[in-house]
């Protein structure tokens, strides 16, 4: 039963509601990693090194005005043997936006500094380097791995690869019982 109210006491009135917390600030916005300052980056290319790269940038120029489109630096550089992360090239053309990306231009002066740079770069991986990554999921201890296994590490990890990059990579990989020969993966990849 709920208490009676008291006739004689007084009414209480409504108390303002207590005014809104102040909406916290916006979390600023992370700052993206700078972009390498190319102007800095010193050529140690020979003449004959510049003359071969210049022909190779030259078979990427499909307009005709010496000039590359963003997106097909990263396959230059493989073309002239390097191996960037598409990380580190997007990080050297300051992080552009895929339609920066495809619309974009650059000429072989501003491509030499890039490609340098992709050269001295320190984190460059070598065949045991892979191998070893790849030992860690030889459960057997055979010297291969299951394909299955491959595919979706190849999938979710690191850079990742589409269903087609990764069928057209596998091709001939696996043996009858599904399995990869890591070893030889491993050579198949760096000569390709």
């Amino acid at each position: 039963m709920a208490p009676k109210k008291d006739p004689k006491a007084p009414a209480k009135k409504a108390e303002p509601a207590p005014a809104p917390a102040p909406a916290p600030e916006p979390a600023p916005a992370p700052k993206a990693a700078p972009a390498v300052d190319l102007s800095s980056v010193k050529i140690e290319f020979s003449a004959d090194q510049i003359d071969d790269y210049r022909e190779a940038f030259g078979l990427f120029d499909r307009v005709g005005d010496n000039k590359v489109a963003y997106n097909q630096i990263a396959d230059i550089m493989r073309a002239l043997g390097q191996n960037p992360t598409n990380k580190e090239v997007n990080k050297m053309l300051g992080n552009p936006s895929p339609e920066d990306m495809a619309n974009k231009r650059v000429e072989f002066e501003g491509f030499l500094p890039m490609l340098q740079t992709i050269i001295n770069s320190p984190n460059k991986a070598g065949y045991e380097d892979y191998v070893e990554g790849l030992r860690v999921f030889d459960k057997e201890g055979n010297g291969t791995v299951m394909g299955a296994e491959l595919r979706i590490v190849l999938s979710t990890l690191g850079e990742k690869m589409t269903e087609a990059e990764i069928d057209a990579l596998m091709a001939g990989q696996e043996d009858e019982n599904g399995c990869v020969n890591y070893e030889a993966f491993v050579k198949h990849i760096m000569s390709v």
